[in-house]
């Protein structure tokens, strides 16, 4: 049997992630313009204005993405999305409720109005996108599916999985790319399903699965900090499917949508036109380029027509940092590569749209 230990480095956060499952938490930005309408009949931003926090749905807990550090506060590239967007909506990123919640739960939370927004390592795809009453905000991280695989298994490629037992989450898009990979290259497998992710990991480590399916970027994650010996393992380079993941929002409130939208746009402009943390105050005012200057507030009238103030991108970058500096502080450390997540203009997939 293979047992499962965490490196040291890791073991704040992780003995966190036990303890505390819910974490979350003045000047609040004026609705103005063209949804104040809306607002009155109850809108998504109104309801979140008039309880004072924003409810963010996310992981359970995976590094990197969403996990609680040592003193049981989330972090990671997803929860500051929600930081971000809390500081636009509300003026303070502190005033978020962070829900873990599971794969197969996930887009319910939503459909209820239960969370304002799903926040987490979520694909989109054409089903999900028309059949279950959400939209998809936008993509915030390119990812696409392999396996985990025991080094001494001999395994280099998907297709030597033949007649293997493969561990995959309910309720995720791994169940059917899985089968129809295998389907489609005319090749034979045993699926063993679990509820959660952390059963599957688990059940991969005690040896009842020869592979373990999910996306890259987990199986990266899973193989840095659940081994002792992380080279005893190894994550197949080729990849089954394109998982754009990112968040996600109800299809019934197009306010919402469009700030979420554009929340997340800023945060990937800020980085093309050199905007960061530390420097937005200055550059909101000083820069020479009209699109930062009216972007970070400095030039009036850019809020209007989402119903928020002027300073809402300013703040949500002020809170958080640009794209780049989010990714850095939760992505780099765990040796993983912007590869396609980098800005176009550096041979990646991130397009940010003109902010004027």
């Amino acid at each position: 049997m293979n047992r499962s230990h965490a490196p040291r480095r890791w073991l704040p956060a992780l003995l966190a992630a036990g303890a505390l499952l819910l974490g979350g938490c003045d000047r609040e930005p004026a609705g103005t313009g063209g949804y104040e309408i809306a607002a009155a009949k109850g809108s998504t931003l109104a309801r979140i204005r008039a309880r004072g926090t924003l409810n963010c749905a996310i992981h359970t807990g995976q590094l990197g993405m969403s996990y609680l550090d040592k003193r049981g506060r989330w972090q990671g590239f997803f929860v500051d999305y929600c930081r971000a967007l809390a500081a636009a909506v509300l003026g303070d990123a502190r005033k978020v409720r962070f829900m873990p919640v599971a794969s197969n739960k996930r887009f319910t939370i939503v459909q209820t109005g239960e969370a304002d927004v799903l926040s987490r390592t979520t694909t989109w795809t054409l089903t999900r996108d028309t059949d279950l009453g959400v939209n998809f905000v936008g993509t915030m991280y390119y990812d696409g599916q392999s396996f985990l695989v025991p080094r001494r298994s001999g395994v280099r490629l998907p297709a030597d999985l033949d007649g293997a037992s493969i561990c995959i989450t309910k309720g995720t898009t791994s169940e059917l790319n899985t089968a129809e990979y295998f389907e489609r290259k005319g090749l034979r497998f045993q699926s063993v399903v679990f509820e959660n992710p952390e059963e599957a990991k688990l059940a991969f480590f005690a040896g009842r699965c020869d592979a373990m399916t999910t996306d890259a970027f987990t199986l990266t994650v899973i193989r840095l900090a659940d081994t002792t010996h992380p080279d005893d393992y190894v994550v197949l380079p080729e990849r089954l499917t394109k998982e754009p993941v990112g968040p996600v929002v109800r299809s019934d409130d197009e306010q919402w949508y469009e700030i979420n939208k554009w929340v997340l746009n800023a945060l990937f402009a800020a980085e093309e036109m050199g905007v960061t943390r530390a420097n937005a105050a200055r550059m909101r005012v000083t820069s020479r380029d009209p699109e930062v200057r009216k972007m970070l507030g400095g030039l009036p009238g850019f809020g209007k027509s989402l119903g928020l103030d002027d300073d809402w991108a300013y703040r949500a970058i002020e809170a958080t940092g640009n794209y780049g500096e989010i990714f850095d502080r939760h992505i780099t450390p765990l040796g993983v590569e912007r590869g396609q997540n980098k800005l176009y203009r550096d041979g990646g997939l991130i397009y940010p749209l003109p902010m004027r």
